[in-house]
């Protein structure tokens, strides 16, 4: 089924799919992370952790990736 351009050939898609794979048993805390920074937002997320904006964007963003992988995966 050539996905190659759909859902599975996106840059997301793929962090999710190597992280997952890489450290399966920390999916569920990155998730969790990245919930609480979308509901706190970057800055107030990063001085809480006492973590750069840097690192919260990141955690942010392999949270998505984890999340939209599983989704995409049939794993959620």
């Amino acid at each position: 089924m050539g996905d190659e351009l759909g859902l599975t050939g996106t840059g997301l898609y793929a962090i999710g799919a190597y992280f997952a794979d890489r450290h399966p048993d920390l999916c569920d805390d990155v998730i969790a992370e990245a919930q609480a920074i979308e509901d706190e937002g970057l800055e107030r997320w990063a001085r809480r952790e006492g973590a750069t904006l840097d690192a919260a964007f990141q955690t942010l963003v392999t949270g998505l990736a984890i999340r939209y992988y599983k989704a995409v995966a049939g794993s959620a």
